[in-house]
């Protein structure tokens, strides 16, 4: 369900209330009783949580876009016998 943001006409006290899409938009203003209009948002923006994107997903990235062929870690483990 997203949130909308309000405006009162009469006392122009901001609020967001949190609406079905298919809830009528609010009529009245909860803080003095006066007419309000819903305002027109962007919306949100994308936020990533946690410790990192790419950390997490891409673990054998080495940077440039592409992953580390097994060939390197074949080549090492052959040389340390």
């Amino acid at each position: 369900m997203p949130t909308y943001e309000y405006v009162c006409n009469d006392c122009h006290k901001e609020f967001e209330e949190f609406q079905s899409i298919t809830a009528p938009p609010l009529q009245t203003c909860p803080f003095c009783g006066g007419s309000v209009t819903r305002k027109i948002s962007a919306g949100s923006g994308l936020v990533f949580k946690g410790s990192g994107f790419y950390i997490t997903d891409y673990k054998n990235n080495n940077g440039n876009g592409k992953k580390e062929t097994s060939t390197k870690k074949t080549a090492e483990s052959k040389t340390k016998k």
